[in-house]
């Protein structure tokens, strides 16, 4: 499968690295920062040999036009991931887009409707649903072990510097980033979609800027959601932890089964009880990442090359990573407005709420 991948920065070696494993011909690679790119090939696992044969490019619409690709994935900027997104579905070319997968529901409806009309597999790129731990909890899920859903909760405990935000002038802005719940809690708020229900009644939330003056949005944010089927769920995302990340908790409660998954990206079981079988122990285990990306990048690409070779819909769909976003936005929309916001969203946008932390 010919692959080109547009925005080399902070995640970009995962998505070579993916391609790499699932034996991808990377024919390109684009990014307007030239140093980018260098920097992406010395994180990244290919060889130099490898590398040489991979086309650079300053310019993603030229390069759409010059290279014949099947899939592109697109890291850049959150910002520019719609723009991009598409650009490439325009042309009917398949890909994958990094969290989240626009900045507005605008932008992710379009999203949607171009690729249905293209007839496009188009993925966001929540990969931690195919963590082990992660993959486990759902079996368990789909074959009704937990019996009826009580409540659920997803923290999300980590530390984010200057060093961090330095990283680009688009990092910790409302209409190019959002805060914690949109860029750091993103992942862990659709796997409580996923698990508790698309199907939300209401969301109040508290977001706060507390020790990072230099970005607009928030650091740490926290909301009670009620799903229609009757469960109601917590979220809490922070970047405000002191020194280094602390964890990322998913913990699902039921009538006949509880789960907590933690370690830093919901990659370990803590907790592992059901009421079918008291012997099925699966405490203490912890898949080892790299880092807070975890290995989830490999198998979303590989499905998606599936869903492409199958004609059938990604394992994460666009639609999952609307879901995802229109939380986010809603959480944001009940912490301008200091009241719950009912569901489903028609509109939002992360620069609906600049200036919500300057009054």
């Amino acid at each position: 499968m010919k692959y080109a991948l547009i925005g080399c920065g902070r995640v970009s070696p995962n998505h070579l690295k993916a391609a790499k494993e699932n034996g991808f011909n990377i024919v390109a690679v684009c990014d307007i920062i030239k140093e980018n790119i260098e920097d992406m090939f010395t994180r990244s696992v290919l060889s130099e040999e490898e590398i040489s044969c991979v086309r650079c490019y300053d310019n993603y619409i030229e390069m759409l036009e010059k290279e014949d690709l099947e899939l592109v994935s697109i890291a850049l900027p959150s910002g520019l991931h719609a723009e991009a997104a598409l650009a490439v579905i325009e042309r009917k070319i398949h890909c994958i887009i990094e969290k989240p997968m626009a900045m507005s529901l605008e932008d992710a409806d379009k999203i949607i409707a171009l690729s249905e009309k293209k007839g496009v597999v188009v993925s966001a790129c929540h990969q931690n649903r195919f963590n082990e731990a992660v993959q486990q909890m759902r079996k368990a899920f789909e074959d009704g072990r937990f019996g009826k859903i009580s409540n659920a909760a997803i923290t999300v405990r980590w530390h984010r510097g200057p060093e961090y935000y330095s990283q680009g002038d688009w990092r910790g802005k409302w209409e190019s980033d959002g805060g914690t719940l949109m860029n750091q809690c993103i992942h862990g708020i659709d796997l409580l979609r996923w698990f508790c229900g698309d199907d939300i009644v209401s969301v109040y939330g508290i977001t706060k800027r507390h020790f990072h003056p230099y970005i607009e949005a928030e650091d740490v944010g926290t909301a009670v959601v009620e799903f229609s089927n009757g469960a109601i769920a917590t979220i809490e995302g922070s970047v405000n932890v002191y020194g280094k990340n602390l964890e990322q908790h998913l913990s699902l409660f039921g009538e006949t089964g509880v789960v907590k998954l933690g370690g830093t990206s919901a990659n370990a079981i803590d907790v592992w009880s059901f009421a079918d079988n008291p012997e099925d122990n699966k405490n203490g285990f912890h898949e080892k990442t790299m880092n807070v990306y975890g290995n989830g990048h490999t198998s979303l690409f590989r499905d998606v090359a599936l869903a492409i070779k199958n004609g059938t819909k990604p394992y994460v769909d666009a639609k999952a990573g609307r879901n995802a976003l229109e939380l986010v936005l809603a959480i944001y929309k009940s912490s301008q407005s200091g009241e719950k916001v009912l569901l489903p969203l028609k509109t939002g946008a992360g620069k609906d709420f600049e200036g919500l932390f300057e009054k």
